[in-house]
C-alpha cells in the first residue's frame, strides 16, 4: 500500500464530523490548531461540530485566518444549545452554519448510553416523535429552516423511529440533503438502525456516515472489516467517511484520523475510486460544493 496513494486520496478529503476546542473537557487542539492541520494536510474542507454550543460565530473567524480551506458550522439541537429551538437554527444558519444535528447526547436514545459511559447527562433526553410516532410541533419550523438555507439535515442519536419520521417529512418538503449520523456507533446510543433499515434510508436518498473514532484501540477498536462490510452492502456511493476526533487528549488530530481511515479502507481491498465517493464526492455534494474538485480518478463520477 504504497504512501502516495494514501496521500492522494487524503488530498481534497472533506471531514464533516470533527470536534474542536474550547470545550468543557479536556482537549489536544483549539479549532484554529485543527483547521491548519487540515490545511497542511492536503484536504478540501471540514465542519466543526460542537455538542455543546453553536459554533457559527467561531467558525466565521476561523475562516478569515485559513481562507485555502473550506470551514462550515454547525449546530447541535442538544439541551445546552436550546434544544428543538428555531431560533437558535435560525440564527446559526444566517450566520453560515451548514449542518444542523438533531439531539446527539442528549438524546432520550442517547442519555442511558452516555451515562453508561461516564458522561453525567442531566434530564430524560429529547425525543423528536410524540407516543403516537408524529414529530413533535417543534420540528416542522425547524426543517423550514433548514430548507430555507439549503442546509445539512443530519439526524445524530435518535431512534430509528425517530430518524424515519424526520426523513420522510424531510423529503416531503424537498429537503434532501440528508445525512444519517454514525448509525453503527452502538456505543452512543440505546438503538441505531438495523442494515435493512439502512439500506431502505439509503433507497429514499439518505447518505450513511461511518466514521473512524470506534476503530481505535483508545476508545471501542470495533474490527475495520465490519464497516468494510456495511458499506459494501450499502453501497460507496451512499456513504460518506469522516472521523468524529477531536475530544480527549489521548486520540490523534482529526486531520491524521483521516489518513488513518483511508489507509484503513484501502487495507481491507476498498478500492481508491470508493474511497473518493465517500471522502471527496458525495461529502462535497452535500455542502454544495463543485464535486468534480480535487479528484484523482477520473471514472469517479458525483451521484
Amino acid at each position: 500500500m504504497p504512501s502516495n496513494d494514501i496521500d492522494s486520496l487524503l488530498k481534497g478529503s472533506i471531514d464533516m464530523h470533527l470536534h474542536h476546542g474550547p470545550v468543557a473537557g479536556p482537549t489536544r487542539f483549539d479549532a484554529l490548531e485543527l483547521a491548519r492541520q487540515a490545511q497542511q494536510a492536503g484536504m478540501r474542507g471540514i465542519v466543526f461540530k460542537d455538542s455543546g454550543y453553536p459554533n457559527a460565530p467561531l467558525v466565521q473567524l476561523i475562516r478569515k485566518l485559513v481562507p485555502e480551506l473550506e470551514i462550515f458550522g454547525s449546530l447541535c439541537l442538544n439541551y445546552n444549545c436550546g434544544g428543538l429551538n428555531v431560533h437558535a437554527v435560525e440564527s446559526n444558519a444566517q450566520l453560515g452554519a451548514k449542518v444542523v444535528w438533531m439531539p446527539t447526547y442528549t438524546s432520550t436514545n442517547s442519555v442511558k448510553a452516555f451515562r453508561a459511559l461516564g458522561v453525567p447527562v442531566k434530564g430524560e433526553g429529547i425525543s423528536i416523535i410524540d407516543s403516537k410516532g408524529r414529530l413533535v410541533p417543534e420540528v416542522s419550523p425547524i426543517l423550514s429552516v433548514v430548507k430555507k438555507y439549503d442546509m445539512v439535515l443530519a439526524t445524530g442519536h435518535i431512534s430509528p423511529e425517530e430518524i424515519f419520521a424526520l426523513v420522510e417529512e424531510a423529503l416531503r418538503l424537498g429537503i434532501n440533503k440528508l445525512l444519517i449520523t454514525h448509525p453503527l456507533d452502538k456505543e452512543f446510543s440505546d438503538r441505531v438502525p438495523s442494515m435493512e433499515e439502512l439500506k431502505r434510508l439509503a433507497a429514499m436518498g439518505a447518505i450513511i456516515e461511518h466514521t473512524f473514532v470506534a476503530h481505535l484501540p483508545t476508545e471501542f477498536s470495533r474490527n475495520p472489516a465490519h464497516t468494510v462490510e456495511a458499506i459494501r452492502e450499502l453501497g460507496a456511493e451512499h456513504c460518506i467517511i469522516s472521523t468524529d476526533l477531536g475530544l480527549f487528549t489521548y486520540n490523534p488530530p482529526p486531520a491524521e484520523g483521516m489518513r488513518m481511515f483511508i489507509a484503513t479502507l484501502l487495507r481491507h481491498g476498498m478500492a481508491p475510486e470508493e474511497i473518493e465517493l465517500m471522502a471527496k464526492v458525495n461529502p462535497a455534494k452535500l455542502l454544495g460544493l463543485d464535486v468534480t474538485d480535487n479528484l484523482q480518478c477520473p471514472e469517479v463520477e458525483p451521484v
